[in-house]
């Protein structure tokens, strides 16, 4: 794709600008070809004018986080990127119900936001501080680890629509389900989050700390270690991602640099200079071996983006 020269003058002016940014350098895998243009946003603000001047080019980007439970292809992606690091947060605001209200940033990492809040004594969050991702990725995936998930925690977000407008939406309207919401189910195709409201309860600081180091044992024992996406396939009503994985025999099974976990098969390691292609053969072995064997299509918990996806 031939680059818009116009609009990479715009962005510059109002955030950092790279031309040909190779992705797995911010994705959690550590895979992903090149981005043709790649936009720093560090605020909402820059965030809203970026999206306005892509608006405006007729250009749609795509909005990375973290670039956790992610594959990029190889090919990388044509067009715009916006790697979203708007990390403010704003409160505690009072509410009527004697809870704590925080605005936060899209681009915040949940894991980070956790962790402080359990420090200064916010309960309600605290099953978040393993899980690398940002706020805004978290909502539109509806995450969750250890009883808690955003649905427990969340309020409202602040959202700007594909024609610019911003409105706020209750938590009620986002649908919320196991990994998905009405933004996975693409009813709101075009839309991005500038902002989520969390309602936390006062709670005992050394006490969140204890369950906080609890947590971090139990993943040191129970997750692997090294670059991954996460969980690669979501759990089905019967049986859990991993054991149908293990009972096909996929556990260590590699194709390239890319290796289901020996520790945790529903982990796929990029253990050297794994591709997209690599992981996405593993993921079609896994499909077909258990499809076979258990007549269960198995859903990924990633995201697939870029060119041949």
């Amino acid at each position: 794709m031939e680059v818009n020269k116009t609009l990479v003058e715009q962005l510059s002016k109002v955030a950092e600008v790279r031309l040909a940014e190779p992705l797995a350098r911010h994705t959690t895998f550590g895979i992903g070809g090149p981005a043709d243009v790649y936009v720093i946003v560090r605020s909402a603000a820059e965030l809203r004018d970026s999206l306005a001047l892509c608006r405006e080019a007729e250009c749609a980007p795509l909005i990375l986080g973290n670039g956790s439970n992610l594959l990029v292809s190889d090919l990388g992606i044509r067009g715009v990127v916006i790697d979203n690091r708007a990390r403010g947060v704003e409160g505690p605001l009072p509410t009527t119900n004697g809870n704590s209200r925080f605005r936060v940033e899209s681009g915040i990492n949940l894991a980070s936001l956790a962790r402080d809040l359990a420090s200064k004594g916010f309960a309600g969050l605290e099953w978040a501080a393993g899980i690398p991702g940002t706020i805004g990725g978290a909502v539109v995936f509806n995450a969750s680890a250890y009883d808690g998930s955003m649905a427990n925690v969340l309020k409202s977000v602040g959202i700007v629509c594909k024609t610019g407008l911003e409105y706020e939406l209750g938590v009620e309207e986002l649908g919320l389900g196991y990994r998905e919401s009405a933004f996975t189910r693409q009813l709101f195709v075009g839309h991005v989050i500038l902002w989520a409201d969390l309602l936390l309860k006062q709670g005992d600081a050394a006490e969140l700390q204890h369950r906080l180091d609890e947590m971090d044992r139990n993943r040191q024992a129970s997750q692997p270690r090294g670059r991954s996406a996460g969980s690669i396939f979501k759990n089905t009503h019967e049986y859990p991602a991993w054991w149908l994985l293990d009972q096909v025999g996929l556990r260590g099974h590699r194709i390239g640099d890319a290796e289901f976990s020996s520790m945790h098969p529903n982990f796929i390691i990029n253990v050297g200079r794994a591709t997209a292609a690599d992981v996405s053969a593993l993921i079609d072995i896994a499909r077909e071996k258990i499809t076979s064997a258990f007549a269960v299509n198995l859903q990924t918990e990633i995201a697939f983006v870029g060119e041949g996806f």
